[in-house]
């Protein structure tokens, strides 16, 4: 029996995971069986002596491209594979409205991508959802789906034990996070410059307090990104 969100992970590298995802928050979630993770070792499906995963690209260039064939045996192994997902440079941005939409599924299958990637005809054969964490390139796909997944482990239910956190987080409503202050008051740092925590936060006055934090939000998110801001006013 599964648990209420299953993945299913297919790599190269099975002993890459979990990784970080065994640890804290998601470690702990994985422990109590709020979520399962059956990682796939793609070369098991490997036909040929050699365990052949890859092949040359048709129109000639650099690198290697991973075999459909190979990865339709592993994909067709593993049914029902639920929501199909292709990490890969060239997908949508994540985003934590896509982390969301995801955490409400209840089977996500993740193909992590090696060499020049994966043969095209296999993506539109599955439908892939094809999904970039940012404008840079790794090593493969592994990486990127314990990212991925780290995002949407921490909005499962009963993962995060005040549901309220997410509420104030960075992009869950529009702005990047306030700044946050605890104990000492006062400190001086190692540039010998004391530093006190703004006195609005001392006050007890919650209304002043939120007022500040939003305050503080919206500053921080049209200095540092002016793109956020600007659909934030937008929707504002």
């Amino acid at each position: 029996m599964t648990a209420p969100f299953h993945v299913a992970l297919f790599t190269l590298f099975p002993e890459m995971f979990p990784g970080f995802l065994g640890q804290s928050l998601s470690g702990k979630a994985l422990e109590r069986g709020i979520w399962s993770l059956e990682t796939v070792q793609l070369r098991d499906f490997a036909t040929d002596n050699h365990k052949t995963v890859d092949d040359t690209p048709f129109g000639g260039g650099a690198g290697m491209v991973m075999k459909p064939d190979l990865l339709d045996r592993a994909l067709h192994a593993h049914q029902p594979l639920g929501r199909f997902i292709y990490m890969t440079p060239r997908g949508k941005p994540l985003t934590q409205k896509m982390a969301h939409a995801l955490a409400r599924e209840q089977r996500l299958a993740i193909l992590c991508g090696r060499y020049e990637g994966v043969d095209q005809r296999l993506l539109d054969a599955y439908d892939a959802e094809e999904i970039s964490i940012g404008d840079y390139v790794l090593s493969g796909g592994e990486p990127a789906a314990m990212i991925l997944l780290d995002a949407i482990v921490r909005l499962l239910p009963d993962v995060i034990g005040n549901a309220g956190t997410h509420d104030e987080e960075s992009f869950e409503n529009g702005l990047l996070e306030y700044p946050h202050y605890t104990r000492p008051a006062r400190w001086t740092g190692p540039d010998g410059v004391e530093r006190a925590v703004p006195e609005v936060l001392l006050s007890g006055h919650h209304a002043r307090v939120a007022a500040w934090r939003h305050e503080q939000s919206e500053a921080i998110t049209k200095e540092r990104r002016p793109d956020l801001w600007e659909k934030f006013k937008k929707n504002d």
